[in-house]
């Protein structure tokens, strides 16, 4: 499983890389390969500059080896190695009409001293955060992901739509980072579900992806802004900021496991603001968007 969906994400990055060099027009992926002293490592592709996105990042990598002790207190294990492979990806967009995009697909082994699995799963998902509110942009992210779920079973869509909402959140703000999309972690084999159930069900997730974004990336990218709605998504792209250092589980392992710190703070956009007790004015475009991601709503 480990190799099939290994060389599965080394398809994906290049599927997703070439689609997004065709709509930027200008910019294409910096590719980096790198290694992991320990075990492993990974192919990093970043843009930046460019048409469309001021940057962006289409990570892979695998990495393997003992589990750290900070990890195996986390996971209450003594003496395991690790496996872990994935796909993710951060777009910042330069125009403020066009959301940031978040997505990461992934895969977990652990084995005990004799190298057998003593657990596997995967994880992974895709949301949206928004500087201005296009409901139509927000109905066809979230179709798209809907529609992804339900080939594989009919609770997917709201129980995982339910816990991006969740996941996603800065509690020191009591707001979304964005209007979410899908999140699932510890997908683990069970009567109803094969580990081959799982892997389909997170491929057909990862091949929605850019059916999801692209639309909106189309519609959006050529509207007109003013520097006061460049100032907001400097703004709101601090939250982002704030999220993924203060919150972020895939932040906080690549830390503790020695990951590649490039890679790791891929997602951070170039130009961010934190301005002092800033709210937006009542009744604006940007006050809409606040009320939107203090109260998560069903958007299909």
């Amino acid at each position: 499983m480990k190799d099939k969906f290994f060389n599965y994400i080394h398809e994906l990055q290049d599927t997703i890389t070439s689609g997004l060099e065709k709509i930027d027009g200008k910019a294409t992926f910096q590719e980096d390969l790198w290694k992991r002293p320990e075990g492993g490592g990974g192919r990093t592709r970043v843009i930046e500059n460019g048409n469309v996105f001021e940057k962006g990042g289409v990570n892979i990598s695998g990495v393997h080896g003992k589990l750290p002790e900070s990890m195996q207190n986390y996971f209450g294990v003594e003496d395991a190695d690790f496996f872990a492979c994935g796909l993710s990806l951060v777009l910042h967009p330069k125009n403020p009409m066009v959301p940031t995009v978040h997505a990461n697909w992934r895969y977990f082994e652990m084995y005990d001293k004799d190298g057998n699995i003593v657990d596997q799963w995967f994880g992974g998902g895709q949301d949206l955060t928004p500087y201005y509110l296009f409901e139509d942009d927000a109905k066809h992210f979230h179709q798209t992901c809907k529609t992804a779920c339900d080939k594989h079973h009919p609770e997917f869509y709201p129980k995982y739509k339910a816990r991006c909402d969740e996941y996603f959140y800065n509690t020191h703000r009591n707001e979304g980072r964005g209007i979410g999309g899908l999140f699932f972690d510890y997908c683990k084999a069970s009567d109803e579900m094969s580990m081959q159930n799982w892997y389909e069900f997170v491929t057909e997730v990862g091949n929605s992806f850019l059916d999801a974004y692209v639309p909106i990336v189309e519609k959006r990218k050529d509207l007109e802004y003013t520097k006061i709605q460049r100032d907001w998504q400097e703004i709101r792209r601090g939250r982002y900021v704030e999220f993924n250092l203060v919150h972020d589980k895939g932040t906080l392992f690549g830390l503790k496991t020695n990951g590649r710190i490039e890679s790791i703070l891929m997602s951070l956009p170039p130009h961010v603001q934190w301005v002092y007790d800033h709210h937006p004015d009542a009744g604006s475009e940007e006050e809409k968007l606040i009320n939107i991601l203090q109260n998560p709503i069903d958007w299909v």
